[in-house]
């Protein structure tokens, strides 16, 4: 997951450099999700006066959390149409993305959030809608309100939280193989993102433009 993060990172870097030269573009944290622990750092891009284009990376670091694992990674690129004007008011917008995840399943149990007894470690594609809004509150800063939702497709390996591997997984939905196959997959409609983001106006040019002066 280590070598693979690298690769995500070296192209959101890629992608920022990749700016037209009359772009500008917003650096912005997700704080939301900073008080989990979980780091959600994004760019956004100006397209045109009522678009933008959004790159980010979702990662969480939490390889075991009273047992449960929580590690998992995200890169994930969205085009956004703002109704008023780019970086400004309300906006829809649509993403996708790739996932890698080890991580406890999250279920309901008596009412109450809570995880699976047993995790699973594979890697799913993302794609859905969202919709948010821009306030600038300074003349380089702004703030992004944000929820998405949107269907995950995954494929993974099942293990109990001693490590063996699942070899029966449950297939509710599908005939049960004829031998042990430890290998699964699911198709689901779940929330894909939320967050209150701040962000920083760092460049009105683009990367060779900034690298020239």
């Amino acid at each position: 997951m280590k070598r693979s993060l690298r690769l995500i990172a070296i192209a959101l870097i890629m992608v920022m450099c990749a700016t037209t030269a009359n772009a500008q573009g917003y650096v912005k944290l997700n704080g939301l999700y900073a008080l989990g622990g979980i780091v959600n750092p994004q760019v956004e891009m100006r397209l045109s006066k009522h678009s933008s284009f959004q790159t980010e990376i979702v990662y969480s670091p939490w390889r075991s959390i009273n047992g449960h694992h929580l590690h998992f990674g995200i890169f994930n690129n969205e085009y956004r149409y703002f109704f008023r004007e780019t970086n400004d008011g309300w906006y829809v917008g649509a993403h996708a993305g790739i996932v890698l995840m080890d991580v406890s399943k999250p279920q309901i149990i008596n009412g109450k959030i809570g995880f699976q007894n047993r995790y699973s470690k594979g890697y799913g594609i993302l794609a859905g809608a969202v919709a948010g809004y821009e306030w600038r509150f300074a003349e380089r800063w702004l703030l992004d309100a944000f929820v998405g939702f949107g269907y995950l497709h995954s494929k993974y390996n099942g293990y109990s939280l001693d490590g063996a591997i699942d070899m029966t997984p449950n297939r509710p939905d599908h005939k049960q193989p004829e031998h042990p196959d430890p290998f699964n997959s699911s198709a689901e409609w779940i929330p894909t993102k939320i967050g209150l983001s701040i962000g920083f106006l760092l460049w009105k040019q683009g990367c060779s433009e900034q690298n020239r002066r």
